[in-house]
């Protein structure tokens, strides 16, 4: 492998998650083009999945989440560290945080960094004082990156209008997935099963979800929640305290998510805000038809009244209206389904975000600075 095509991708957490899914099929992509390596704040299923193909892990044991004070300093030093062992040719940073360290060590090293947002911190429906800091946070970094990916053209627009970045560096890319040879969702099934998959935290709203199952009149109905987090045991006690535990599975964090998703007839994302969820297009590519919080990236993925359905926030009563509609009618689950799945294909593809990265990646390797400052 050349020396001169090395690419650093650095992401804080590396627990199942929408970023981090993203971040495996990028390495997938590009291993056998580049000399690939993979920063982290921990281990876990991504660091593992990572290591299995034989590519180098680095963990940087201060990159957390949380704003560490010095701890950050520290982190951004062990950053420069790691860039001055392999000298990357290209950073990729994914997720806020590794966002921020990676763009100041690149910086700082002189090595041309591009940023994946995954969702803004300042978008809409994020905790005020949060995304008041995020957005002075990201209007300073963003004349050090490269380029800025954002994952829907949502948050393209909405960063152009706060002032973060400019229509040279911000670029939308949506997720590709990979087709999986798992089949499709029989949505016409009876009795139907619902399905979402989320962390249980302050960003998904299982709460509303669980609120619009106890409206349900049909006892049949069963819902699987798969993911967990700090809201997984409230969320247990809001099932009992609704007297609907036995229409509610909670199954934790799954290897076998295509799987399941193909035992459902209806998939349902409650959240209170987001970039451009990859558990939508996982749940569009097996053919289900998709009820969804209308917010950010959502409607670019969910076509209203064509691949599914779209409510307000924090909404049980629309919610419920939506499910009930859905479970009354096989025949407009199955042409959902059917609609969604074709829009996975033509809009969604794993090929088409790798090509697009591609010259994301070609360009800044067009631009680096010869005089890049390992040694500093």
């Amino acid at each position: 492998m050349s020396s001169n095509r090395v690419l650093l991708f650095v992401i804080t957490k590396a627990d199942l998650g929408g970023a981090q899914a993203n971040v495996l099929d990028l390495i997938r992509g590009f291993y056998n083009e580049y000399e690939v390596h993979l920063a982290c704040g921990e281990t876990g299923a991504l660091t593992k999945d990572v290591a299995n193909l034989c590519i180098p892990v680095h963990i940087i044991p201060n990159l957390k989440r949380s704003i560490q004070g010095i701890g950050d300093l520290v982190c951004i030093g062990q950053c420069i560290e790691l860039i001055q062992k392999i000298k990357p040719s290209i950073i990729h940073a994914h997720s806020s945080k590794a966002g921020i360290v990676a763009r100041i060590s690149g910086w700082i090293c002189r090595v041309p960094t591009v940023f994946t947002a995954h969702g803004w911190g300042f978008s809409p429906g994020t905790p005020k004082r949060r995304g008041a800091i995020a957005l002075v946070v990201e209007k300073l970094l963003a004349p050090i990156s490269t380029q800025i990916i954002c994952v829907a053209e949502s948050d393209r627009q909405l960063a152009l209008r706060l002032g973060v970045g400019n229509q040279k560096t911000l670029t939308t890319i949506y997720y590709g997935i990979p087709d999986v040879s798992m089949g499709l969702a029989e949505t016409s099934k009876q009795p139907v099963r619902l399905v979402m998959v989320a962390r249980f935290n302050e960003q998904k709203d299982q709460e509303t979800l669980l609120k619009a199952i106890a409206q349900l009149s049909n006892p049949s109905v069963h819902l699987d929640l798969i993911g967990s987090g700090i809201s997984l045991e409230p969320c247990q006690d809001l099932t009992h305290s609704l007297g609907i535990e036995a229409r509610v599975s909670f199954l934790g964090d799954r290897r076998d998510v295509p799987k399941l998703l193909t035992q459902a007839q209806v998939f349902i994302l409650s959240t209170h805000y987001e970039g451009l969820p990859i558990s939508i297009l996982e749940a569009m590519r097996a053919g289900l038809p998709v009820i969804a919080t209308h917010v950010n990236g959502v409607p670019e993925e969910v076509l209203e009244n064509k691949t599914g359905l779209l409510v307000p926030p924090r909404d049980p009563n629309s919610l419920a209206q939506g499910i009930a509609a859905l479970i009354q009618s096989p025949i407009l689950r199955q042409q959902m389904g059917q609609a969604g799945r074709e829009r996975y294909q033509q809009e969604f593809s794993l090929d088409q975000m790798i090509a697009k990265m591609r010259v994301i990646y070609e360009a800044a390797l067009n631009i680096q600075n010869p005089e890049t400052n390992y040694q500093r």
